[in-house]
C-alpha cells in the first residue's frame, strides 16, 4: 500500500544510485539503435549548483530521457571545465591563507598544488547533478585537462599553427592587474561607475595661446598620449588639422589628426590618443601609424621605460622630474597627482561629474586594464566562414531562429581571438624558443628540439612559452575531444555530430561559435544538428537574480524543501520559447501540489483496486468512459511529443498537467467512483484495467521531468521492478473503437457539470444546498444522455433534481446554454437575488475601474518608453486578466437578467 504522502528525501538518492549502479543512463555504441546524443555544457570545477544550471540541466535531462524511451541509443557526455582563472584564484586564496604565495612556491609545486585541489575538493557539482537527478552516462566523465583531451589540446594547436591560424601579434587585450593575465570578453564585467571628466587644454605648437581641449575620464594615461584626433566634418578644428600640440608635463610632441571615432557632440569634440591603453584608441592609432607607448606595467603601475628619453624641458612646459616622481605609482594615484598638478599649472580648464562604464575582472573585481601586449592568437576570421555556412544552409538550426542574427551579427566582425593567458593552471601552450627568441611549436618538447636541431644545425637549449591557453580553446573541442579525437574511435565515428546542444544565449559567442569553428575545421561537419537557447532565471518580478540584490534562489534548497520533482517541472512549465524564466519559491510549491495530486490519485486507484492488467487491449473497451478517457490520453502523449520535438518545454509539461489533474484526475476518476462501487462487475473490472492502463501511460509521460515519483508509483503499482521505468518505452497513441462517440458524450456531460458549478460559484450558493436544473428545449438524445448519466450530474452538480420544462423560464432563474438546450437553475429560496446583482455589479464597477488605469498607463507612451521592458509586460498580462474578469462578471449578470 502506498504511503499518504510521496517523501523525496526518502526516495530520491537510493533511486538515483540503485539507476547508476545498473548502468541505465549508459550509452550503448554497440547497439543497433539510433544514436541521440548532447554534449553537457562542462560546468566549472569550482562550481556549486545554481539555478542556471538547474534550468539547462533539466531541460538536457527531460530531452535525454524521452529520446531513451523512445529507443535511441542515447549519449549525455559528462564533465567539468578547469576553469582556468577561477580554479587558480581558489587555490591561490588557500595558499595566501597559509602565508605563501604561488610565486613563492613555484611554478611546478603550485600545479600540483591544484591538482591536489582538484582531486580532493572539485567536481563538487557532479555531486550535486546528480542530486537534480541529471541521468549522465558518468563512467565517460572527461576533464577538459585529463589526458586524452590534453593530447587533443596539442594537436589543435600545432595544426592551426602550421596551417597559418595560430600566430603570435602585438595588440590591446583586457588586462587583469591582480592576476597579471589577458583575460576574455565573457570575463568582463561592465559596471556604471559615478565618475569626472577632466578637460585638460593641450598648447598648439606654432600659435601662441591658441590651446585644443580634451576630455578624458582617464588623465593619468595621458603620459602615453601619441595624437588628439578631432572629426573632419567639425569646422571648430578644420585648420588646426596637421599640426601639432605639446603634451603637458612631457613637453612631447603629438599631432593633432582627423578622425571619425571623435564625436563633435561629445565633451570638446577633441579626444586624447593613447593607443596602448584604450581600444578605440587602438584602432584609431593604427589607422594613423601613431606610436603606441606603454605607460603602465602588469600591475597597473606608472613605467616610464618608453618615454624617459622625452622628459627635457622645454619652455617651461614639461616637468621631468614631477613625471619621473610618478614612476612606480598605482594608476589610481598617478590620476591624483596628475590631476593636482595640471590644476597648479594652469592646463586644467574643468571637471564635471560623469558616470560611466569601466569593465571589472567577472572573477576578483579588479578594474582591467587594456594593455599592449604580445600575445597568442587564432585567425578566427578565416574560421568563421565555413561554420556560418552551416548556419545559412541550415545544417544546424539555431531554436529560437532570431538567435541566428545573434550569430551571424558577431560572426561577420570577429575579431583576432588572444588564446593565451598569463597563468600557470591550464593547457600549457605547445611553444618553445630557442636562444634567438625562434619559435617552434611541437607536439612535445622532444620534437621540439627535433625542430630546432633541424634550424640551428645543432642542439640548443629550449624554455617552453610560460603562457597557458584561454579555457575556451580546450571546451571548443569539447564535441569531438571528448569522444576521442584525434583518434577514430568507434564513439567518434557514432556520435558525431551531436544533435541538440541546449545552452543559454550568453555564451553563443564564447562557446558555441568557436565549437561550430573547430567543428568545421577539424571534422568537416557541424557539432550539433540544433542549437536550443534558453533565456535566463529571474525572479518572479523578472529581476535578474543577483547576490547584491539578495533575490537569488538556490535550487539545492528547493530540492530539500520540494522535492527534486517539483522543481524539475516548475522549470520545465515556465520554459517558452524566447523567453526568460520567472521563477519564485511560490511557483515551485505550487507545482509541487501537482505531485501531490498525482500521487493522491494513485492512492485512490490503489484503494479501488485498480492494478495493471497483463494483455489488456484498449480496443476491445466499450464503456463511453472508458474509451473517453483513453482517447484523451492519446491526445495528450501527441501534444507531449510534439512539444518536445520542437523544445516547448512549457507545453510539453502543460500538455501532461492538464491530462493530469483535468481530465484524468478531476472527470475520469470522479466518474469511476460510482462505477467502483456497483453492482455491475463487468464494467467495474473494465474502468479498473482501463484506470490502469492510463495510470501507466501517465507515469511513462511524466517520466522525463519527474523521474523519481512516477519510478516509486511505477514500481508500487507492479508495472515493473524499481528502477525499470527509466527505460519503458515512450506511450504511443492507441486511439479505441468509437472514440468519437464516446468523447462527445463525455464532454457534453462534462460541459454541463461545469456550467452548473460555475453558476453556483457565482452566486455564491452554498455546497450544502441542492438545486434542481431543469432543461429547456433539449433533444430526446440530449435528455438520454443526461438521464444515463444522472447519478453523477446530481453528485458532482450539486442537483436535486433533473426534469425538462414545457412553459414559461420562472423568474428569478439563472440560465446557461448548452448546446441546443438552455439549462436553467432556480435560485428562489437559495439566495437573495437582490443581494448578489448588488455584489456582481459592484464587482463590476471595481473590475472596469482596474481596466481603465492599467489601459491608460499602457496608453501613455512616455511611460512605456521609459519603464522596464519586464514591468510593461507584467502589466500586458495583468490587463488580460483584468479584461477576462470583466467578462466573467458581465457573463454573470446576464444569467440572471
Amino acid at each position: 500500500m502506498l504511503n499518504k504522502t510521496f517523501e523525496p528525501a526518502q526516495t530520491e538518492k537510493r533511486l538515483y544510485d540503485l539507476w547508476e549502479s545498473r548502468k541505465a543512463f549508459s550509452a550503448q555504441p554497440g547497439s543497433d539503435r539510433q544514436p541521440f546524443t548532447i554534449m553537457i555544457p562542462p560546468p566549472n570545477v569550482t562550481g556549486t549548483l545554481h539555478m542556471g544550471h538547474a534550468l539547462t540541466m533539466t531541460l538536457q535531462d527531460t530531452l535525454i530521457r524521452w529520446k531513451r524511451m523512445q529507443g535511441f541509443d542515447t549519449l549525455w557526455q559528462p564533465g567539468t571545465d578547469h576553469a582556468g582563472i577561477a580554479t587558480q584564484m581558489v587555490v591561490e586564496r588557500a595558499v595566501g591563507a597559509e602565508g605563501s604565495s604561488r610565486q613563492a612556491m613555484g611554478r611546478e609545486a603550485f600545479v600540483e598544488r591544484v591538482w591536489k585541489w582538484k582531486e580532493e575538493s572539485g567536481g563538487g557539482i557532479t555531486r550535486q547533478l546528480r542530486r537534480l537527478g541529471a541521468s549522465l552516462d558518468w563512467p565517460r566523465e572527461r576533464f577538459t585537462m585529463d589526458e586524452g583531451l590534453s593530447r587533443s589540446v596539442r594537436e589543435v594547436f600545432v595544426s592551426l599553427f602550421r596551417d597559418g591560424l595560430i600566430y603570435r601579434d602585438r595588440r590591446l587585450v583586457n588586462w587583469d592587474p591582480v592576476f597579471r593575465s589577458a583575460i576574455s570578453d565573457l570575463e568582463v564585467e561592465s559596471k556604471d561607475v559615478a565618475g569626472n571628466l577632466w578637460y585638460i587644454r593641450y598648447p598648439v605648437d606654432g600659435l601662441d595661446d591658441v590651446t585644443i581641449t580634451v576630455a578624458t575620464t582617464r588623465p593619468e594615461t595621458m603620459l602615453g598620449d601619441t595624437a588628439v584626433a578631432v572629426h573632419p566634418e567639425d569646422e571648430r578644428y578644420t585648420a588646426l588639422i596637421g599640426r601639432f600640440v605639446r603634451l603637458p608635463l612631457t613637453g612631447r610632441l603629438i599631432p593633432i589628426v582627423a578622425d571619425e571615432h571623435s564625436d563633435p557632440e561629445k565633451g570638446s569634440g577633441a579626444v586624447k590618443i593613447t593607443p596602448a591603453h584604450d581600444f578605440n584608441d587602438f584602432e584609431v592609432g593604427r589607422r594613423h601609424a601613431l606610436p603606441m607607448l606603454s605607460i603602465l606595467d602588469d600591475q597597473a603601475r606608472v613605467i616610464l621605460d618608453e618615454i624617459d628619453a622625452e622628459l627635457t624641458a622645454q619652455d617651461g612646459l614639461a616637468d621631468p622630474a614631477f613625471v619621473r616622481s610618478l614612476s612606480g605609482l598605482p594608476r589610481e594615484e598617478a590620476r591624483k597627482a596628475i590631476v593636482a598638478k595640471l590644476e597648479e599649472t594652469g592646463w586644467l580648464e574643468k571637471i564635471e561629474p560623469h558616470r560611466h562604464q569601466v569593465p571589472h575582472a567577472e572573477r576578483g573585481g579588479a578594474v582591467i586594464e587594456p594593455r599592449l601586449t604580445t600575445q597568442w592568437y587564432c585567425d578566427a576570421g578565416k574560421l568563421a566562414g565555413p561554420a556560418m555556412e552551416a548556419v545559412t544552409s541550415g545544417k544546424t538550426e539555431f531554436v529560437p531562429k532570431q538567435w541566428e542574427n545573434t550569430f551571424f551579427a558577431w560572426m561577420r566582425d570577429i575579431q583576432p581571438w588572444c588564446i593565451s593567458r598569463q597563468l600557470w593552471w591550464g593547457h600549457r601552450i605547445p611553444a618553445w624558443y630557442g636562444p634567438d627568441e625562434h619559435v617552434f611549436v611541437a607536439h612535445d618538447e622532444a620534437e621540439a628540439q627535433k625542430l630546432a636541431t633541424q634550424h640551428y644545425g645543432e642542439a640548443q637549449p629550449l624554455r617552453q612559452d610560460e603562457d597557458v591557453l584561454d579555457t575556451w580553446f580546450s571546451s571548443a573541442l569539447w564535441p569531438f575531444s571528448t569522444l576521442g579525437w584525434p583518434e577514430q574511435t568507434p564513439e567518434l565515428n557514432r556520435y558525431y555530430p551531436t544533435d541538440v546542444l541546449v545552452t543559454g544565449f550568453d555564451i553563443i559567442f564564447f562557446w558555441v561559435a568557436r565549437m561550430m569553428m573547430m567543428g568545421q575545421h577539424f571534422m568537416k561537419d557541424v557539432p550539433f544538428r540544433h542549437v536550443f537557447i534558453h533565456g535566463l532565471v529571474r525572479d518572479e518580478h523578472g529581476q535578474k537574480m543577483s547576490k547584491s540584490k539578495g533575490n537569488g534562489i538556490d535550487p539545492l534548497e528547493l530540492i530539500d524543501d520540494y522535492g527534486a520533482d517539483a522543481m524539475r517541472f516548475t522549470i520545465c512549465a515556465l520554459t517558452g520559447i524566447g523567453r526568460d524564466v520567472k521563477l519564485g519559491r511560490k511557483r515551485v510549491e505550487d507545482y509541487r501540489a501537482f505531485m501531490t495530486k498525482l500521487w493522491n490519485a494513485a492512492r485512490f486507484c490503489e484503494m479501488n483496486g485498480v492494478a495493471p492488467q497483463p494483455g489488456f487491449d484498449p480496443h476491445a473497451v466499450r464503456s463511453p468512459l472508458g474509451r473517453w478517457i483513453i482517447a484523451e490520453a492519446e491526445t495528450a502523449v501527441i501534444e507531449a511529443t510534439n512539444a518536445l520535438q520542437a523544445y516547448r518545454f512549457d507545453e510539453y509539461a502543460q500538455s501532461a498537467y492538464r491530462f493530469v489533474w483535468n481530465r484524468f484526475c478531476d472527470w475520469f476518476l470522479e466518474f469511476a467512483k460510482p462505477v467502483f462501487t456497483s453492482d455491475n462487475a463487468d464494467e467495474a473490472a473494465e474502468i479498473r484495467a482501463v484506470a490502469a492502463h492510463v495510470l501507466g501511460m501517465i507515469l511513462r509521460l511524466l517520466q522525463p521531468v519527474v523521474p523519481f515519483i512516477t519510478d516509486t508509483l511505477w514500481h508500487e503499482f507492479g508495472f515493473g521492478e524499481e528502477g525499470s521505468l527509466i527505460n519503458a518505452p515512450w506511450p504511443l497513441p492507441a486511439q479505441p473503437l468509437e472514440a468519437q462517440d464516446a468523447q462527445r458524450e463525455c464532454d457534453h456531460i462534462i460541459r454541463l457539470i461545469t456550467e452548473i458549478r460555475t453558476v453556483r460559484s457565482e452566486m455564491n450558493i452554498p455546497p450544502s444546498l441542492l438545486a434542481p436544473v431543469l432543461f429547456k428545449d433539449a433533444s430526446a438524445e440530449t435528455m438520454d444522455r443526461v438521464n444515463r448519466w444522472a447519478d453523477s450530474v446530481r453528485r458532482m452538480a450539486r442537483i436535486s433534481e433533473i426534469t425538462t420544462l414545457e412553459g414559461e423560464i420562472p423568474k428569478g432563474a439563472a440560465q446557461m446554454i448548452v448546446d441546443e438546450a438552455t439549462l436553467i437553475l432556480p435560485l428562489e429560496g437559495l439566495i437573495d437575488l437582490s443581494v448578489e446583482k448588488a455584489r456582481l455589479t459592484k464587482d463590476l464597477a471595481k473590475a472596469e475601474d482596474e481596466v481603465s488605469k492599467t489601459d491608460k498607463k499602457l496608453g501613455n507612451e512616455n511611460f512605456v518608453s521609459r519603464a522596464k521592458p519586464e514591468i510593461v509586460q507584467e502589466m500586458r498580462e495583468r490587463l488580460e486578466v483584468q479584461q477576462g474578469e470583466c467578462t466573467r462578471l458581465r457573463a454573470a449578470l446576464a444569467r440572471i437578467g
